[in-house]
């Protein structure tokens, strides 16, 4: 999309050899943080009763399911992180799928994203509002006004934090990770103090792990579609690479640090919640760790639904972060109006980027049942998680002498590439619905649209005024482009 000339804005923040992109602001640390903090949301401490539930009660199949999801979650990432070192670029999987697969399906991403992710965000901004209302309330049900008052409000807060400062929001990040975590240190720490005592009420379970009914492979199928779900967000690294210090380093160190220590969490979060509960109990309990609390802590159970708003807020942050820089990458290579690729002179911050998405995301809180359409989308991730290790198999032959500095065991990739394909088609085949059909076209409505606006690059003038507009309200300037 061209750009008309616009009076000059000052840029006094310029680099001295005249580069105005993205800051390397993000450590090891920070994201270890927004890694974690973007898997573990409310699910662990809510009902993690899929997995249980699909194994037939049975306690031994769970947990090694529960295992078995964090290695697969641990294989795609570590293919994230080849993808991640050797293409250090905003955008995530769209930056990879546009370098391997082309520009159309890379368009395909986009569009679908756009519409997936803000409405992912605006329910975790109702979540947050449920459980932050809720203990005014007490046994009555706070209303929907003020729930979605107070989930815009969460949304624009966050949303104006990341575009002032990506070091501020990586503290907070940070903060919130640490708490949630302290959160489940509790209930794993618990439940290893009652193993330790040996009564019999609290180790039964475990005793006679797999003399439950072993289920059978559709269910077995369905309880990791659940411990996959649980495990959600580990691919959201590679959208904050062109921040990250040093990433040919820390990309790796992150994901091998991030996903090992939720998987144990998860783990002994499960252990905790059978040692205190039977699996019916589990199964039944509409917040596992609100009942767990109350049977072994019953003095700070409060503290419980603090922990799941504090888990919420911390997602919901990050979500915010990797949308921001999807939106700034698709604007960069030309897929979405060239204001949102703009840069803030005074914080080097894409602030046009988060504010289209945390618009979108806003409009997403209104209507709530658009929220609920996002769940026959489920599929799309996956489908776009295999295109994108689809994308380092292919740039492997295609460029073989792309610098790589870390390079993970090819057989790995061709692993996640069946694995997605299984998770795409199998709830298409077992549980076929019409919605699936309406998710799919409109994935593929964004093909009409890439056609006249990116590949024949129609031009309308007014875009080119209100860009020159908004570039001297929102005091934005051009960001270098980033090197192929």
């Amino acid at each position: 999309m061209r750009k008309e000339k616009c009076a000059q804005v000052k840029e006094p923040n310029e680099s001295e050899n005249g580069q105005m992109k993205l800051q390397r602001t993000i450590g090891y640390f920070e994201g270890v943080s927004f890694i974690i903090g973007t898997i573990v949301g409310a699910g662990i401490f809510i009902s993690p009763t899929g997995v249980l539930k699909y194994s037939l009660l049975n306690v031994g199949v769970a947990l090694i399911i529960w295992t078995a999801c964090g290695i697969i979650s641990l294989m795609g990432a570590l293919c994230y992180a080849e993808l991640g070192t050797a293409l250090p670029f905003s955008g995530g999987e769209y930056s990879h799928i546009k370098r391997a697969l082309g520009s159309p399906l890379a368009f395909v991403f986009m569009w679908t994203a756009m519409f997936n992710k803000p409405a992912s965000n605006a329910a975790r901004a109702l979540l947050f509002a449920e459980y932050a209302t809720q203990p005014f309330y007490g046994e009555c049900l706070p209303p929907e006004l003020l729930k979605k008052c107070l989930a815009l409000a969460v949304l624009w807060c966050l949303g104006i934090l990341n575009a002032r400062s990506v070091k501020m929001a990586a503290w907070l990040q940070t903060v919130f990770t640490v708490l949630k975590m302290l959160a489940l240190s509790v209930i794993a720490i618990g439940g290893i103090a009652l193993l330790i005592r040996g009564r019999k009420e609290n180790t039964a379970r475990f005793e006679h792990a797999f003399s439950s009914e072993i289920p059978d492979a559709v269910q077995i199928a369905e309880a990791f579609f659940q411990g996959l779900y649980a495990y959600g967000g580990w691919w959201n690294l590679n959208y904050m690479a062109e921040e990250m210090k040093n990433p040919s380093r820390n990309i790796p160190w992150t994901v091998m640090t991030a996903l090992p220590l939720v998987t144990v969490f998860y783990l002994l979060v499960n252990v905790s919640y059978l040692t205190v509960l039977t699996p019916k109990e589990i199964v039944s309990s509409v917040a596992v760790a609100v009942t767990w609390a109350d049977r072994v802590i019953p003095s700070v159970a409060w503290t419980i639904p603090l922990s799941v708003a504090v888990s919420i807020f911390g997602a919901l942050n990050s979500s915010m972060f990797t949308l921001g820089r999807l939106s700034y990458a698709g604007s960069q290579s030309g897929h979405l109006p060239i204001i949102i690729s703009m840069l803030n002179v005074h914080y080097w911050t894409p602030v046009p980027a988060m504010i289209f998405s945390t618009v979108i995301a806003s409009i997403f809180i209104i209507p709530t049942d658009l929220i609920a359409l996002t769940n026959f989308f489920g599929f799309s991730i996956w489908l776009m998680i295999g295109l994108t290790c689809a994308s380092l198999i292919v740039l492997r032959y295609r460029e073989p002498n792309l610098h790589r500095p870390y390079k993970v065991f090819l057989p790995v990739a061709f692993g996640m590439v069946a694995i997605a394909l299984f998770l795409v088609l199998a709830p298409v085949i077992w549980s076929p619905t019409v919605q699936y059909i309406y998710a799919s076209l409109f994935m593929l409505a964004g093909l009409p649209l890439y056609l006249p606006l990116v590949h024949f690059k129609i031009h309308f003038q007014f875009i080119d005024k209100i860009t020159c507009y908004l570039q001297l309200l929102l005091q934005v300037s051009p960001a270098n482009d980033k090197s192929e």
